[in-house]
């Protein structure tokens, strides 16, 4: 058998790269560097790393491919020639070492360096975009040969010709292309994932996901019916200027069945516009009482909440999708801290609401802040909730009120700061609920984190989209969602109903993903092809396909966007 050997030294900086109307940092462009280069142990001398969030780092410090995979896919895909070395974004080309031998732990020396093997390549759209191939990263995966990371054990010069010498064998024997499985295709082996997780050497980030996979995730309910169906208002109550709350029963009058306290409603708001604008709303009362209650903010521009605020009259019937959504409490029986502002009172009202029924022994603290009384929905309504609960307290803020209203209401001055919270005494074993405006959650979560609460224990319910994440992206001015450009698509309509923009899809568009970003609708993706299952999204009604086929399908009212297209109208919950 001949000896492994290093056959070609490639580095590359990043750089800037056009791509679907974007700009992308990438340091996927790697070069052959002729003679005795430099391997530190972040990189090797002239290398770097657009995205160190994917890429780079003590664990991926040097990325290597093989040879006969430059082969195979020079025949797959009927390459006349697949060009110079450095091709797939990897810094070592090698003869040998293939992906089914090599076991991470495995170290090697090379020249005057050693090398440990971490693990596999990180699925990432940017090796597609280098060769022109979208669908590469789901074929690196799906066809066994995605490439290794390594960490330097020793600093050293290499060059192309020397030879790879194996120093040691790791432990457990779990190939480079079986721990890529592991991650991303179905089926896996539960010895195989035991193993994975007494490799010393397999980074922190896999680690922890397999960690994640070990542990079977709690049964998810089904939610309490598929896509939309009708309920009816039956009362309207005016809680301040602006705010509504607005009473739904079933419209054929059956029992609704329970909500979980903290969960959301998806409407859509028939007689407020054409399309009828889609939009979700928290629950805000007993999520058991049998009937739901959302409260509504006008905003100063919003078609639906104008609409729901102004006009709506008990009798009218919306389409309506079954409560949904991860913010809820937990089944702890430790200290509650419940934290909003503004109309973020309304997921943690209805958790007051759950603990209060209960009539709950946990230690219950209720923060809340607001500009001043006229603008505090619920302050009696929360008062005599916390009544009922033994070991509740109560602490409200007021911005912008009177010393005379703040004695009334037994207010604070101010907003909720770090320091009022560290004046509260809060217990550091607290698990943490909030909701409110973007920058107030972050500054709750920063400040809590602070004091010694558990990050893993403070949650946070975002009203619209979720945060985006685009690796590789620039910093680009993002618009509100908007139509996308050109003619109007004449296919099935698309809804995304956290950014209350709906449109219609088009044969220009290969994906959802794609429409959506289009849009300048926040997404969330990775590897563009069904792999990663970063672009995850609820699905609340409607039917889609694929293409091509996730290589693990998504759980059942899931759908991963960047691989697919609406085969009828759809809503999707983002």
């Amino acid at each position: 058998m001949t000896a492994p050997v290093l056959v070609s030294v490639n580095v590359g900086t990043p750089k800037d790269v056009a791509w679907q109307g974007k700009t992308v940092h990438t340091g996927v462009w790697k070069y052959p560097a002729a003679g005795k280069q430099m391997v530190r142990r972040l990189n090797i001398d002239g290398d770097g790393q657009g995205d160190l969030a994917g890429h780079g780092g003590e664990q991926r410090a040097v990325l290597v491919y093989q040879l006969d995979s430059y082969r195979y896919w020079q025949e797959h895909f009927g390459w006349d020639d697949v060009g110079a070395y450095g091709q797939f974004g990897e810094n070592l080309t090698v003869e040998g070492l293939a992906d089914d031998e090599v076991c991470i732990g495995d170290r090697y020396r090379i020249g005057e360096a050693e090398f440990e093997v971490t693990q596999p390549r990180v699925t990432c759209y940017r090796v597609g975009l280098r060769l022109r191939q979208p669908e590469l990263p789901a074929l690196l995966v799906s066809h066994h040969r995605p490439g290794f990371y390594m960490r330097v054990i020793t600093e050293g010069h290499v060059e192309a010709g020397d030879e790879i010498v194996k120093t040691t064998t790791g432990p457990g024997a779990l190939s480079v292309a079986d721990t890529d499985a592991l991650l991303y295709l179905p089926g896996r082996d539960p010895a195989k994932l035991r193993t994975a997780l007494r490799i010393p050497a397999l980074s922190p980030g896999w680690q922890g996901s397999f960690r994640d996979l070990a542990v079977p995730p709690a049964p998810e309910a089904e939610p309490a019916w598929p896509a939309f169906r009708q309920l009816r208002v039956t009362r309207v109550v005016r809680e301040t200027k602006t705010v509504t709350s607005i009473y739904l029963a079933a419209a054929d009058d059956s029992t609704l069945p329970p909500a979980r306290a903290g969960q959301y409603l998806t409407l859509r708001v028939s007689g407020a516009g054409t399309p009828a604008p889609v939009r979700s709303y928290s629950l805000s009362s007993d999520p058991e009482g049998g009937v739901y209650r959302i409260s509504v903010k006008q905003e100063p521009q919003g078609v639906a909440s104008g609409y729901l605020n102004r006009k709506v009259r008990p009798g009218a019937v919306f389409d309506v999708a079954a409560p949904r959504g991860e913010f809820v409490l937990d089944d702890d029986t430790g200290a509650i801290l419940l934290v909003s502002a503004g109309i973020g009172v309304t997921p943690v009202l209805s958790m007051l609401h759950q603990l209060a029924t209960a009539r709950s022994e946990r230690e219950v603290w209720w923060l809340h802040g607001s500009r001043g009384p006229a603008e505090h929905p619920f302050a009696a309504e929360a008062h005599d909730l916390l009544r009922l609960l033994p070991h509740a307290c109560e602490h409200v803020f007021y911005s912008a009120a009177t010393p005379a209203q703040r004695q009334r209401a037994h207010a604070a001055a101010g907003h909720i700061t770090r320091d009022a919270l560290a004046a509260l005494a809060i217990p550091a074993s607290a698990a943490a609920y909030i909701c409110g405006p973007a920058s107030f959650m972050t500054d709750m979560q920063d400040a809590l984190t602070a004091l010694s609460l558990d990050k893993a224990r403070i949650h946070t319910e975002p009203f619209g989209a979720l945060a985006s994440i685009n690796p590789g992206i620039t910093t680009q001015q993002r618009q509100p969602p908007h139509q996308p450009a050109g003619p109007p698509g004449t296919g099935p309509q698309v809804t995304f109903a956290r950014s209350g923009l709906t449109t219609h899809f088009s044969d220009e568009w290969h994906s959802v993903l794609d429409l959506a970003d289009a849009c300048d609708v926040p997404t969330r993706w990775s590897c563009r092809t069904g792999v990663c299952h970063t672009c995850v999204t609820t699905l609340l009604s409607g039917d889609i396909s694929y293409a091509p086929d996730p290589l693990e399908p998504p759980p059942d009212g899931q759908v991963l966007i960047c691989c697919s297209r609406p085969t009828t109208d759809v809503v999707l919950d983002m």
